[in-house]
């Protein structure tokens, strides 16, 4: 237990930040389940209009991903490997 006010005041940000981060994963998870759940229609069909919706939801992950490193829920270079990932599964 917490004995100081500052500590008790420092506990009940951390875990409203925990929350938060929590949750904020949570969406980027599901976007990346719909991104490669594209790609698999990609491989089936061979259609450009798969491919654009393929890329469109490559756009959304990147955009999510980026906005996790700028408000420090994911650490940049986890990011990047994120990414990376991501885009070498189009190819």
């Amino acid at each position: 237990m917490p004995q100081t006010k500052s500590h008790i005041k420092n506990s009940k940000i951390i875990l409203r930040n925990r929350h938060f981060n929590r949750r904020y994963k949570l969406i980027i998870k599901k976007v990346i389940k719909t991104y490669i759940l594209s790609v698999k229609n990609i491989s089936s069909h061979d259609s450009k209009e798969n491919l654009n919706i393929c890329l469109n939801n490559l756009s959304i992950v990147y955009k999510m991903i980026d906005k996790a490193v700028k408000k420090k829920v994911l650490h940049k270079n986890t990011a990047s490997r994120k990414k990376s990932r991501l885009a070498n599964m189009i190819n």
